[in-house]
């Protein structure tokens, strides 16, 4: 969520928010998260949340994140993949200056990347599938990128302490819409598919 959060502030702050995207018709969506906890921080303790884009190509943007502790102790840090979209048909566009150059393109952060795509396990279990409420709607009228997380995370074992989390989006699940979820547990590793009741997957969130 602070990520999310430092993403939309910045996306203010250089001028090309909400309000812009929404005269352009046009949309960033989330494609893909890898994000790293070194240490989780206490409450109330002081922190620093940064991002930066290093990359973009064709309708894709390349993001990077840390949380820092105000001495410098790197807490987390994640990589994310962006993709530009049409509001009014949800095709991909292709980026132009207009759309990049406020962002700038700083140096990539120095970390183990995961590949954009979750392998998912051959036997994953069902379990109880739930409906989507209007507490997990964000502006874009879909299901938050944060929400997948929240509703795999449910699912975990409760002494599963999580140090990387990535999630792989699929589809904008909407309001009244059913989610199937489905999960495979291994030692060090929880993999959360959620689907349609057709078996259409939405995201694929993977814990480790």
């Amino acid at each position: 969520n602070y990520f999310q959060d430092c993403s939309t502030f910045q996306s203010e702050e250089v001028g090309l928010g909400i309000s812009v995207l929404k005269d352009w018709k046009r949309l960033w969506v989330l494609s893909a998260w890898q994000v790293i906890v070194e240490r989780y921080p206490a409450m109330g303790e002081e922190i620093r949340t940064s991002t930066w884009a290093y990359g973009f190509r064709g309708f894709m943007g390349f993001r990077n994140f840390t949380m820092d502790t105000a001495d410098g102790e790197r807490l987390a840090y994640a990589n994310t993949f962006w993709t530009y979209i049409h509001a009014e048909n949800g095709f991909p566009v292709k980026l132009t200056e207009r759309d990049t150059t406020a962002y700038g393109i700083e140096e990539k952060l120095d970390m183990d990347y995961a590949p954009r795509k979750i392998a998912l396990p051959e036997e994953m279990e069902k379990k109880e599938y739930f409906l989507i409420v209007k507490h997990h709607i964000d502006t874009n009228h879909h299901v938050n990128n944060g929400q997948y997380v929240q509703m795999a995370m449910e699912l975990l074992p409760d002494d599963f302490r999580i140090s990387q989390m990535r999630a792989e989006y699929k589809k904008a699940a909407l309001l009244g819409d059913m989610v199937v979820p489905y999960i495979h547990i291994e030692e060090k590793k929880c993999t959360v598919l959620l689907c349609d009741e057709a078996q259409k997957p939405y995201a694929v969130v993977e814990f480790q």
